[in-house]
């Protein structure tokens, strides 16, 4: 029979008969005669938490033997400690629609996301990444601010909508701050009467992101009729309070001015699919959409005339809704870093890339080139002679054969295969009417010849790349000729540098990156 363990009834004492000693005899006394009695010993029978106090317990190694079913078999002190920062699941899409799934904590904003992919796929910093909010069946996206936490937007997503999560490049996201002029034309704007007919640039951004003065901006926009499909001509204005429009022509005293919507609850969209779906009058289309709303059916949709129009008034409601904010969110890369200002600064370049140095091979020494323009040139020699190296592939005998000029530029992120002429203008629309976004396509109307697709002056322009041959040797050209490349990558690399006969240089180019 097994020994009861210590701290159990009866442990430590065997089992007497009746009436004291053995045989029932009288027990004879515990101390000598005359002595005095010991201390009486601890009384065994308290209860099982004063023994256990009292006497060292010994582990049980099998506690989940004598323990609820439903109790926690760890102390709650070994249990790790909740956290507050509960994680989630996001699933986020690229321009070849490939995903990627995150999983993030709850409070994670936009800008974090982006970093976050930014370092997976080890791509380069050039504060031009966003996370961006399209809606599949209606056609609408939104670029979606740095600040946002990611979880709050797909909180206000509803069933019916197919939403996605793009990460792609945005030029265009703080473009305003760099030069607010191009994008407030002076008939679309008024200022204060108080305020001097002339502001300087640092003046016109203190007053968008001021909170005690606001300009006005006016002027004319299509608006859609609320369960109707026709569409209205109306003058709007935008203030603080609101955006407002005249019941009585471009008339603004305020018994002709009616309420159209407020921005605080709501998020602006753009049109991405121009009149296709909605029926507009126009290609230069946005909405607001109530946060929690039904659906397509509570947009408040406008267009307006051109691209202009539409890029001002998206601009000034932007900064009349986040204000200060949005300044926060285009000097955060530049915070920290003494000397630095966000108009001169170029992308960040990792450590290894800081510790290259040119170097000349050619003697019998080598050598540091530490003039810049012959380590300019230098490494433009070398890129060509790596190019004609990259054009020799080898045939069925192994020997080396010339690569046709045709498929040298497929492997450039610029160059997007057999795409569409509207395509083309949603994916430069897409990444930011900046000047110098440009992309590379093949024509559609003539298989030999490609196209050239350039934003600027916030208007996507195509110019016809046509093939030239002379003297049994294939060239490319963009003025019939007089400047002749022979490859895509060339005529590319030029006009990076030199604006020709283009109204601008090639800048930013629009890719298609996979996650």
């Amino acid at each position: 029979m097994a020994a009861p363990l210590p701290g159990a009834p009866g442990a430590g004492r065997a089992a007497e008969p009746a009436g004291g000693g053995p045989c029932g005899s009288p027990r004879p006394p515990p101390w000598p005669p005359g002595g005095d009695p010991p201390p009486s010993p601890p009384d065994r029978r308290k209860k099982k938490g004063d023994s256990i106090l009292e006497n060292p317990s010994i582990p049980n190694p099998f506690p989940e033997l004598c323990c609820s079913p439903f109790a926690s078999v760890l102390s709650t002190s070994l249990l790790p400690k909740a956290t507050s920062r509960k994680k989630q699941v996001i699933k986020v899409y690229s321009e070849d629609d490939t995903s990627r799934t995150l999983e993030v904590p709850s409070d994670i904003t936009a800008r974090d996301v982006c970093q976050l992919l930014i370092l997976k796929n080890h791509y380069v910093d050039d504060h031009s990444w966003t996370l961006f909010e399209q809606l599949t069946h209606t056609g609408l996206g939104r670029a979606i601010e740095d600040h946002e936490l990611v979880m709050e937007v797909q909180s206000n997503w509803v069933m019916e909508e197919e939403t996605k999560l793009y990460f792609r490049k945005n030029y265009a996201k703080y473009e305003f701050f760099k030069n607010p002029l191009s994008f407030f034309p002076d008939h679309m704007i008024s200022f204060p009467s108080e305020t001097n007919a002339a502001l300087s640039h640092s003046g016109i951004l203190q007053m968008f992101v001021s909170s005690s003065t606001y300009p006005e901006i006016h002027g004319y926009l299509y608006a859609k009729e609320q369960g109707k499909k026709s569409w209205k001509k109306l003058y709007f204005l935008l203030r603080r309070s609101g955006l407002y429009f005249s019941t009585k022509g471009t008339s603004k005293e305020p018994r002709h001015l009616q309420f159209f919507c407020e921005f605080s609850n709501s998020d602006m969209y753009m049109s991405l699919t121009g009149k296709k779906i909605s029926g507009a009058p126009t290609n230069y289309g946005f909405c607001f959409k109530p946060n929690k709303s039904g659906g397509s059916r509570d947009l408040k949709q406008l267009c307006a005339d051109d691209e202009q129009s539409r890029t001002c008034w998206m601009t000034a409601i932007r900064l009349l809704k986040y204000g200060m904010q949005l300044y926060q969110n285009y000097m955060q890369p530049y915070q920290g870093r003494s000397g630095c200002s966000p108009l001169n600064m170029t992308p960040m370049r990792s450590i290894s890339e800081n510790s290259l140095v040119a170097m000349d091979f050619s003697g019998h020494r080598s050598r540091i080139i530490e003039n810049p323009t012959e380590a300019l040139s230098v490494a433009v020699e070398e890129g060509l002679a790596w190019r004609r190296r990259g054009c020799l592939r080898l045939n069925s005998h192994g020997s080396p054969i010339a690569m046709s000029n045709m498929a040298i530029h497929r492997s450039q992120s610029w160059f997007h295969h057999k795409i569409s002429r509207e395509e083309a203008q949603r994916l430069i629309l897409q990444h930011g009417l900046v000047d110098g976004v440009f992309l590379v396509r093949d024509s559609q109307s003539n298989p030999k010849t490609f196209v050239l697709s350039l934003s600027h002056g916030l208007k996507i322009k195509h110019f016809q790349i046509v093939p030239l041959e002379d003297d049994g040797k294939l060239f490319y050209t963009l003025d019939d000729g007089h400047t002749r490349f022979t490859d895509l990558i060339q005529l590319v690399e030029f006009y990076q540098l030199n604006k020709g006969v283009l109204p601008c240089k090639l800048k930013h180019y629009c890719a298609r990156i996979a996650l």
